[in-house]
């Protein structure tokens, strides 16, 4: 049935060559014209996991308390003394900027200019207080000196000012939109503001502006990503060499590398269409779908050659190749998009998009290398090579046939064994998430990761935060025993190891009382009177994100150490003991908010997602390959390479202290899914040969005779199209070349290695 449908396709497409490559042609135009409106999309909600409860915990407090998606900026006065008159005009330059940049949260604007930075002290009368900078502040040296006093006064030595008093904080909340336009927050263009209008504006060589936060971030990674193109272009000129010497002809060089391109326009042209735009993860998918096409087409190069050789006219070859190739070469693209589209299983927006977006690539270069390609060729005069061109390389198909001998077999098995024993071990080690402080997807000496260490160092708050949401009753505040058991929450979470300060209602409620007392230490504890308590609580306003309007929520907020992997599970760990512990009818300790409290559930999710991903990735190459060669004993000897190299990835991992997170999660799915297509090729000739009753070993020389050459170039092809992603400014890039690099060619290896001495023990009778 399935070659009446081969036969029958292939008898319409080269009786109707012209009218279908003129298809092709009109299809190429209309995306390429959609492809021209494809736009750079880093929405920071597609960075997290929206049906984790810690994101159903955050999202609903969001508006109130802020999210995670934050801007903090530190401007530095270079002398180490920000008490002078240029430095103070800097700041309320730089404030009043960042406050009228569109998609800030305007209210939630902070520093030692905003109406809500206060100090209070005690004085006979009780307490008096004030802005931290007066209304009537000028920057003489008694101005600047009062303001000095008053921020000693106000406690914010640490938070809005550096342990130094060498730098000076503005902070501020992102909207999802801008108000403006009403669309959803334009992130990258919101990162070009910051860069242009404050640190290109103000930075001196007094004064250093220092950025953080998710949307400058993502814009200091979409500006890596521009070196794409360069790769791109490195890889397309490495490639055409590649193909030349392996086809001896520029008509077969040029008409790969067309289709080739032709595939990654329609699936940038796609992306257009069902609605989704470029991300720095998703932009390096081109790269893929361009390897993947020309290793496909030269496949098809090599099956024409092979029988222009026999003595076909290039038409008959062309035909005769279609034929060949498009069942296998299908049932190992279709195995590469089902691989790619189990990546929809991850509950987090920029994953399912890349997986959309590599799915859509390898679907289409079904059409451009599997159909229009030998379209094509079929118009062109191909000569075959010399009689005496492959003696050299038949030499080499020889001696890889042992492979295949039970002998050989033997001892390649149990290499394979041991070695898959060590990297288990390793795989094993691997930890989910960052092991590196900064922005694991920046290199360590970037300007943003500078900026980050910079103002770890000299501030005691970063964006390293995790918010716990208390969660009570209309006003809990005022009850003794809420904020007594906040506190004590408070003070265990403190002493947790990763945990660098705390902040909450309560530990802030001690202090005032203690103000209410003359401030003797004596007296910071928590009131047990009503009317005590509602006067300490009632000094605190709700702009501090202490509270909310009616005091049924009140945040803990834990600033840690670091992001790290170890550092977050540890605080997750103790915050949810303690949660079981102290939850009751009257209050919940919920997790989880702020920057921390998100990639806790990215973590989460990355974790819950690596067992699902690689059952669906693996069960759907299964069945696709039991469909193809209708043999569990093929499908497995195709799958068992492709687990081994998956382990020994994962222990690469370990090796260079790469956590497995958003951006190196799909590397194994891709490494799986592009992987399984060598395996494909030489077994889908082995079978013929061993259903023919010939021995393995001939089988398998035969299969190599037909397919290696091309095998082992698509493995060299796909390793150097990614390896230039070694130079990347991007870290994460820099990781998934490494990764992607490795299983390319030690899935080839697999395939050409370990494939034939599996064959050795399943077909020992071939009959």
């Amino acid at each position: 049935m399935l070659d009446k449908i081969v036969n029958g396709l292939e008898s319409f497409l080269f009786r109707q060559r012209a009218f279908v490559i003129f298809a092709f042609v009109l299809v190429t135009l209309f995306l390429g014209f959609q492809a021209s409106n494809l736009k750079m999309d880093a929405a920071f909600v597609k960075n997290i996991p929206l049906n984790h409860s810690y994101m159903q915990t955050y999202l609903k407090h969001q508006k109130q308390f802020g999210g995670a998606n934050s801007i903090m900026v530190a401007v530095e006065d270079t002398s180490g003394n920000i008490f002078n008159a240029n430095f103070f005009d800097t700041l309320k330059q730089v404030h009043d900027q960042l406050f009228f940049i569109p998609g800030v949260d305007r209210a939630q604007v902070k520093s030692l200019y905003s109406p809500s930075t206060r100090f209070t002290e005690v004085v006979e009368d009780g307490f008096a207080g004030g802005p931290v900078i007066p209304a009537n502040f000028s920057t003489t040296p008694e101005g600047l000196e009062t303001v000095r006093s008053n921020i000693e006064k106000a406690g914010i030595v640490g938070r809005l000012i550096a342990e130094d008093y060498s730098a000076a904080m503005v902070t501020a909340q992102l909207m999802d939109f801008d108000p403006q336009t009403g669309e959803p927050l334009d992130t990258l263009a919101f990162a070009a503001q910051l860069e242009q209008e404050l640190r290109g504006q103000y930075e001196n060589e007094q004064i250093k502006v220092h950025i953080i936060g998710f949307a400058k971030m993502a814009g200091d990674v979409a500006e890596g990503a521009k070196g794409v193109v360069m790769f791109f272009l490195i890889a397309i000129l490495v490639t055409a060499v590649m193909v030349y010497l392996f086809s001896k002809s520029i008509k077969l060089t040029l008409f790969p590398l067309a289709c080739s391109l032709v595939a990654v326009v329609w699936q940038l042209g796609l992306l257009t269409v069902v609605g989704f735009g470029l991300d720095p993860m998703s932009i390096l998918i081109p790269f893929l779908v361009f390897a993947i096409g020309v290793s496909h087409s030269v496949q098809m190069i090599n099956a024409v050659r092979r029988r222009v050789g026999e003595g076909e006219t290039t038409k008959a070859a062309a035909a005769l190749a279609f034929r060949s190739l498009l069942v296998p070469g299908g049932i190992a693209l279709l195995s590469d998009t089902v691989g790619f589209m189990t990546l929809l299983a991850i509950d987090i927006g920029i994953i399912r998009e890349l997986a959309i977006s590599a799915s859509l690539g390898v679907a289409v270069i079904i059409l451009t290398n599997l159909i229009l390609l030998p379209l094509l060729i079929s118009y062109t005069n191909v000569k075959a090579l010399p009689a005496n061109a492959n003696n050299n390389i038949d030499k080499i198909w020889l001696k890889l046939s042992y492979f295949a001998t039970p002998k050989y077999a033997a001892v390649v098995l149990v290499a394979t064994i041991a070695l898959y024993s060590v990297g288990l071990q390793q795989a094993n080690k691997m930890k989910i998430g960052d092991l590196q402080g900064g922005a694991p997807a920046l290199h360590f000496d970037s300007r943003y990761n500078q900026d980050t260490f910079y103002i770890t160092e000299n501030f005691s708050i970063t964006t390293d935060v995790m918010t716990i949401i208390v969660e009570a009753f209309p006003e809990a505040c005022t009850y003794h025993d809420v904020l007594t058991q906040i506190g004590e929450f408070e003070w265990q979470v403190a002493n947790t190891h990763g945990v660098e300060s705390t902040a909450s209602l309560a530990s802030i409620a001690k202090r005032v009382n203690a103000g209410f007392n003359e401030g003797n230490p004596k007296w910071q504890v928590l009131p047990r009177t009503t009317a005590s308590l509602v006067q300490a609580v009632g000094q605190i306003p709700t702009t501090s994100g202490l509270l909310n309007g009616d005091c049924s929520v009140m945040p803990v907020y834990l600033f840690l150490t670091d992001h790290k992997a170890e550092t977050i599970e540890l605080v997750i760990d103790k915050v949810k003991t303690l949660s079981t512990q102290m939850n009751n009818d009257k209050l919940t300790f919920k997790l989880a908010s702020g920057p921390v409290g998100v990639m806790a559930a990215t973590n989460e999710a990355v974790a819950e997602a690596q067992l699902p991903m690689m059952l669906y990735v693996y069960g759907a190459v299964f069945v696709l390959c039991l469909i193809s060669f209708r043999s569990l004993r093929a499908t497995v000897a195709v799958i068992l390479p492709l687990y081994v190299v998956s382990t020994l990835a994962q222990a690469l991992m370990t090796q260079l202290d790469i956590g497995l997170a958003v951006s190196t999660l799909p590397v194994i799915a891709l490494g799986v899914g592009i992987g399984v297509d060598y395996g494909i090729y030489i077994l889908s000739t082995m079978a013929v040969k061993l259903r023919d009753g010939m021995p393995v070993q001939q089988a398998y020389h035969q299969a190599l005779v037909e397919r290696g050459s091309a095998v082992i170039f698509t493995g060299l092809t796909l390793a150097i199209g990614v390896s230039t992603w070694f130079f990347s400014a991007l870290k994460f890039q820099m990781d998934m070349g490494i990764l992607l690099t490795f299983m390319f060619l030690v899935n080839m290896l697999g395939a050409i290695i370990i494939l034939p001495a599996i064959g050795a023990v399943f077909w020992r009778n071939p009959r």
